[in-house]
């Protein structure tokens, strides 16, 4: 067990988008990936329950996925496939209907899931699906920090701003952080996310956080076609640097207060959140 899993419980991070194609997967894979670098013990949660891709992304395989956990044949310490140095990926279910469309019990069996995993976990990186589905939301409630990736286009702002405007909203959540993705420099990231807290702030009086942006960077094409994070495949791309600085940025956040982390919180939440939007 490390020394850090010793001190303190895992930190639970969830990583969403108003709408798919702007590298949420991505940037979810690579800060883990990232994390795992920096000496961190990470399980990475693919979330997406009817389309997960995590897999891909990372160059890992495995029959078993969240369905065989749902049917009772798998425990999951069973699911946990080594992913890269210090990361363990819980696969998701692609391709499979009824996996992107759970009732309660399901999602309950999967968070019960967690009670008896004995595994040192620094943190839990949720990869969700994208939108604003009960199933995301209701993982987005259960985290402690949240990540929203977009990038600068029409469709992507307004979508996050959905998002955004349900969880501060409807879900009264707080600690929602804007991850700008393939920007063309830090200023314009900083732009883009300035921009998106104008319009909380006006519209839905929340202020969202900027924690980073990521690069636009032809690399991480060319690491997803050799299904490797950047991270590990061009670890001195920008895109790399961008990631590493974005891990670091995690790290300095405010702990979360005094139990209100580790993976026993994180199931009371999304049983807490399911029994609200149920």
């Amino acid at each position: 067990m490390s020394k850090t899993s010793q001190r303190t419980p895992p930190r639970v991070i969830g990583i969403a988008s108003g709408k798919g194609g702007v590298g949420k997967t991505t940037v979810a894979v690579n800060l883990a990936a990232a994390l795992g670098q920096r000496g961190h013990r990470v399980l990475l949660l693919d979330a997406d329950l009817g389309m997960a891709n995590a897999q891909v992304a990372l160059g890992v395989r495995s029959p078993w996925n969240i369905s065989h956990l749902l049917s009772g044949e798998k425990t999951l310490a069973e699911l946990l496939v080594p992913a890269a140095p210090g990361v363990q990926l819980v696969p998701g279910a692609s391709g499979l209907r009824d996996m992107a469309a759970l009732d309660m019990g399901q999602v309950a069996s999967i968070i019960h899931a967690f009670d008896p995993l004995d595994e040192p976990v620094d943190y839990l990186v949720v990869d969700v699906a994208a939108g604003i589905s009960p199933s995301v939301l209701t993982f987005m409630a259960a985290c402690q920090q949240r990540l929203v990736v977009l990038q600068d286009q029409p469709a992507s702002i307004a979508d996050a701003y959905g998002l955004i405007k349900v969880m501060a909203q409807d879900q009264e959540l707080s600690e929602i952080y804007l991850v700008a993705n393939a920007v063309q420099s830090d200023a314009h990231g900083q732009q883009l996310a300035s921009f998106v807290n104008d319009v909380t702030i006006r519209f839905l009086a929340t202020n969202v956080k900027y924690i980073g942006c990521v690069g636009a960077d032809e690399l991480v094409q060319q690491a997803q076609r050799k299904y490797r994070p950047v991270v590990d495949f061009a670890p001195g791309s920008r895109a790399s640097a961008d990631f590493r600085k974005l891990a670091q940025a995690l790290e300095k956040l405010p702990a979360p207060e005094p139990g209100s982390a580790g993976l026993q919180f994180f199931m009371e939440r999304l049983l807490h959140a399911q029994q609200a939007t149920g």
